[in-house]
């Protein structure tokens, strides 16, 4: 484990022992004096036990903070301690050490590691490959594979590097590494990029790269840097804590200056103590994660829930998010004379035999015009030449315009002109009957829901950003109404795209693939759609389990309500602490009645912070 790691865990441990130490301390407190009756000495002790090992601890923590000029709500927390102790309110000072190392442990543990998502994506890696040498396969690590060299990768593997189908038919999924959308047909010649998934059917590849080298390997470099420049989000609590624990700490000094008195220094820390900040917004906090997993969102870091409704840029990859992500059939386009739903059918009727990624999309299209399909006969399928049958009697082939352009010059004079999208070319008894293309269809909901985002969440840039041809991105933006596009751009691409626009306003990053994971962690807020890989939901600040804009949504929503419930707590709370401490000042209020004020107060901010746990109403706009 590395250095930074252990560091690291180490601190979660001091923080979660230290916390579990303050509430057993309390517990025991409470039985001595309470059930059993004992003196105070005996009952103050396991405060002390606490106080010792825990509160001493937190408080060289905190001195450390403030030789470094980072004053926070915490750093008046630690002052807090001190002066418990000082004045003999051991109980209060154990309070302050559990509600101090609790929230500390309990934010380490809800936040997602740089290191859990390097070691998923190395996880996902196959730590072998099948390497063939004459007549024999034999298992090898992936350092051993050179390029040139013979690789089978067997059905439903991980394909290990990079290379170029020498022999076999079947397809691959590689929608979480180059954004394209659909499971790509692998024959003799086809490249094959490593971390794909192979389909039913066996393949062997030529290795193109070293695996240090391959697609995969480019992509956990790109994570590891982007890790290293990820942006540092300043937390609600510390900001306003930033504020807060000066102000306390000069009115506490003023006390004592103009009386005289060091009771009224005391007094003031005791009413000041920062608990609307340390217990109320992690409440809230709390709260509206619950909420927002109960709406199918799942919050990974809830930092992002204060920042999202500072973001003024989103950034959408295009497949999968503003898309379904599988390909449709969208326009037949049937030669002079020829019946399209008869073409359908016979096209249908072939590609139930075909493991090509449009052969779904021409099946459910026949099966929403409700055409009944026919037997096939002879079925080949050759490299290049597409796929080829008898359906009743008749010869039926579907193609690509190349082929048909070298096979039949004639016939390839009557094709449309190319546009953008998947295609393919359907000939019956040799002739050409149609042209079929395909999209990945934008998500209905997409256009209303890109309309609404500047009038109703003051996100003032929507940016389309993908690895797809120029023409289909630009196609989707016009569907969708986003005016500013990337296309072809890599995982490195896209990292370079977010971290440009982060450095100009905070931003939020929206994709659901492998590949989109570095740029997931390069933006202000990271949201990763559904559950298809466990790279991009480590990488992201919060997952969309439903892969439902509608949903995004509702997450800004409950941001927005979580906020708004935080800073009445916060505020509210120590606005009337402020008033207390004016009080204090005056001497009109002693320490031990400060301490129930403030506990007064405490319960009064908490309350208030719960509801950020219901529902509340509406939590969508569009």
């Amino acid at each position: 484990m590395p250095a930074k790691a252990r560091v690291s865990a180490r601190g979660r441990f001091t923080d979660a022992a230290i916390a579990v130490l303050a509430a057993a301390a309390i517990v025991v407190h409470v039985v001595l004096r309470f059930a059993v009756g004992a003196s105070p000495h005996v009952t103050h002790l396991p405060l002390f036990a606490a106080l010792a090992l825990g509160g001493v601890p937190l408080v060289l923590r905190l001195v450390a903070k403030a030789a470094r000029r980072e004053f926070g709500a915490d750093l008046l927390a630690g002052i807090s301690i001190v002066t418990a102790v000082l004045l003999g309110q051991y109980l209060a000072g154990t309070l302050v050490v559990l509600m101090l190392s609790g929230g500390t442990a309990l934010e380490h543990y809800a936040v997602r590691s740089a290191a859990s998502v390097l070691e998923a994506l190395a996880r996902r890696m196959p730590s072998v490959a099948h390497l063939r040498r004459g007549a024999t396969v034999a298992d090898v690590g992936l350092d051993a594979i050179a390029v040139g060299d013979l690789v089978e990768v067997h059905p439903h593997e991980i394909c290990p590097v990079d290379g170029v189908v020498v022999s076999g038919h079947g397809a691959m999924d590689e929608s979480y590494l180059t954004g394209e959308p659909f499971v790509m047909a692998k024959t003799p010649g086809s490249q094959v990029l490593s971390g794909a998934v192979n389909g039913e059917s066996a393949l062997t590849i030529r290795a193109t790269r070293l695996a240090v080298d391959s697609r995969y390997a480019t992509i956990m470099q790109v994570m590891r840097a982007s890790e290293q420049r990820r942006p540092r989000l300043r937390r609600l609590g510390d900001r306003l804590g930033a504020i807060y624990t000066p102000v306390a700490i000069a009115v506490a000094v003023a006390a004592w200056v103009e009386s005289g008195e060091a009771v009224r220094f005391l007094a003031v820390l005791v009413i000041a103590t920062p608990c609307p900040l340390l217990i109320a917004i992690p409440v809230a906090v709390i709260g509206s994660i619950s909420l927002a997993a109960k709406r199918g969102i799942i919050v990974k870091d809830p930092a992002v829930l204060e920042q999202i409704e500072a973001c003024r840029t989103i950034i959408f990859d295009k497949t999968g998010t503003l898309t379904y992500g599988r390909p449709a059939l969208t326009e037949q386009l049937a030669a002079p004379g020829v019946d399209a739903a008869a073409t359908l059918r016979l096209a249908a009727s072939l590609e139930r035999y075909s493991k090509h990624p449009l052969a779904g999309a021409i099946l459910e299209a026949a099966r929403r015009e409700g055409l009944e399909l026919a037997d096939a006969e002879a079925i080949a399928e050759r490299p290049f030449e597409g796929l080829a049958g008898t359906v009743g009697g008749v010869g039926v082939r579907i193609t690509n315009r190349k082929y048909l352009a070298g096979a039949c010059p004639a016939a390839a004079a009557n094709l449309p002109p190319v546009a953008g999208g998947l295609e393919c070319v359907v000939l019956v008894g040799n002739a050409y009957a149609a042209t079929y293309r395909f999209r990945d269809a934008p998500r209905a909901e997409s256009p209303s829901f890109i309309g609404h985002l500047a009038p109703k969440h003051l996100l003032r840039r929507a940016l389309l950003l993908s690895g797809d041809r120029e023409s289909e991105v630009r196609y989707l933006a016009e569907e969708v109404g986003i005016t500013e596009l990337v296309a072809g751009a890599s995982p490195e691409d896209k990292v370079a795209l977010v971290r440009k626009e982060t450095a100009r306003a905070k931003t939020i990053f929206v994709g659901d693939g492998i590949n989109d994971a570095p740029a997931l962690m390069a933006a202000t807020v990271g949201l990763a759609f559904g559950q298809h890989s466990d790279i991009t939901a480590e990488a992201a600040g919060a997952v969309i389990m439903d892969t439902s804009l509608l949903k995004v949504d509702e997450f800004f929503h409950v941001s927005r309500r979580m906020r708004r419930i935080a800073l009445q707590s916060a505020v509210g709370g120590m606005a009337a602490s402020l008033v207390g401490m004016g009080v204090a000042a005056t001497g009109h209020l002693v320490p031990v009645a400060g301490a129930i004020t403030q506990e007064i107060i405490d319960l009064v901010v908490v309350l208030n912070a719960l509801r950020a746990a219901w529902p509340g109403g509406e939590l969508s706009d569009f």
